[in-house]
């Protein structure tokens, strides 16, 4: 029997868990003090706590779940890691460098079923969600790396962009934030967290009454239904005007800037008109939206997009600014080593399926 991972639970779920089982419910702070400020990576590392205690949370949990099967390092310092996870699948986690600090990007489920037709993640269909504890790993994984380097650096920001829909895998997700937003954790502050949705209007809405108090970034990627439902599967069910409606809810809920995110596909949705159709979705509330535009990553098994021209990009840019709209482009990280967020596992698997193959014809 795989045994869960204790980053799966909450401050407070761990006390109720250890006052349930007959102990102190304030042993739980002594045990996140080793997790989250030491990183300690076995149980019998943690001195000074009850040892009938630790033996309890052995028996019911693991530390380590994840082990890194790849690592891939890009000239410009973002890392790509490729983890297994205990019953064999394979995940990505991304480690990027700006300006303002240390970025990860974590995935939230083994494969995707939205279907983006651009997308290297939905190559490969959802097989589970990730648990909360895998989530909160990935982050202790890349912590640990740190670490190792003696640098004293340390994560301060997070984007829950990596493989899979995060809000369809919504407690979990929301379960992960809490533990790492913890000030007697790892404290990352919730401005600092980013969580990107293709457009669960029903849990954007439950998103915006929650009291995560974290980023919001939607994948809109096409300004009308018809070109929207081309390229992503999901508008089918949610149309833009049900997604406007959820993050108008959003905006009188929380008065929070939500990012629109926006792949750049040439000659499909990268036109002027497609800017002004954007600007126009957008005016009403041109204040607490902002705009990323983000160039495409080509993906070999989706040849019939390619990159928009650097002019293109510019005119869209240029287009939605002469509207007053909050623009960006994306910075790129990690270009060199298979940036398109899937790749690499796909990739991987691609090649144990490939090995298996010559094995069995041999």
């Amino acid at each position: 029997m795989i045994k869960p991972s204790i980053y799966g639970l909450t401050l407070d779920q761990m006390g109720a868990w250890l006052e349930e089982k007959g102990h102190k419910k304030s042993r739980a702070t002594h045990v996140w003090e080793w997790l989250y400020r030491r990183r300690v990576t076995e149980f019998d590392q943690m001195e000074e706590v009850n040892k009938e205690c630790l033996q309890l949370l052995s028996d019911h949990f693991s530390i380590q779940t994840l082990t890194e099967h790849t690592r891939q390092e890009s000239i410009d310092g973002t890392i790509k890691f490729l983890f297994r996870l205990s019953d064999g699948n394979l995940i990505e986690t991304v480690l990027m460098r700006h300006k303002f600090g240390l970025s990860v990007c974590v995935t939230t489920q083994v494969g995707c079923n939205i279907g983006c037709s651009f997308c290297a993640s939905g190559l490969l269909k959802k097989s589970r969600d990730l648990s909360s504890g895998e989530i909160v790993e990935q982050i202790m994984k890349v912590q640990l790396h740190l670490d190792s380097m003696g640098t004293g650096e340390r994560v301060s920001h997070i984007v829950v962009m990596g493989i899979g829909e995060p809000f369809d895998n919504y407690q979990n997700m929301s379960d992960f934030i809490r533990v790492v937003k913890d000030h007697k954790g790892l404290a990352i502050g919730g401005r600092h967290i980013t969580v990107s949705t293709s457009g669960l209007a029903g849990k954007i809405k439950e998103f915006a009454d929650s009291d995560l108090n974290v980023n919001l970034a939607v994948s809109l990627h096409a300004p009308n239904n018809d070109l929207r439902t081309r390229i992503m599967k999901i508008n089918k069910a949610i149309p833009i005007e049900k997604l406007m409606d959820a993050l108008e809810y959003y905006w009188d809920k929380t008065n929070r800037r939500i990012t629109v995110e926006y792949i750049l596909l040439k000659d499909v949705n990268d036109q002027p008109e497609h800017a002004l159709e954007l600007a126009e979705l957008l005016k009403h509330r041109r204040n607490l939206a902002i705009v990323n535009l983000i160039p495409y990553n080509p993906v070999d098994e989706h040849s019939q997009y390619q990159r928009s021209e650097k002019d293109s990009i510019t005119s869209f840019y240029d287009t939605l600014k002469k509207q007053n709209i909050s623009v960006s482009v994306r910075l790129e990280h990690g270009t060199d080593i298979d940036a398109a967020c899937g790749q690499l596992r796909s990739k991987q698997i691609k090649k144990d399926v490939d090995g298996s193959r010559e094995k069995v014809l041999s």
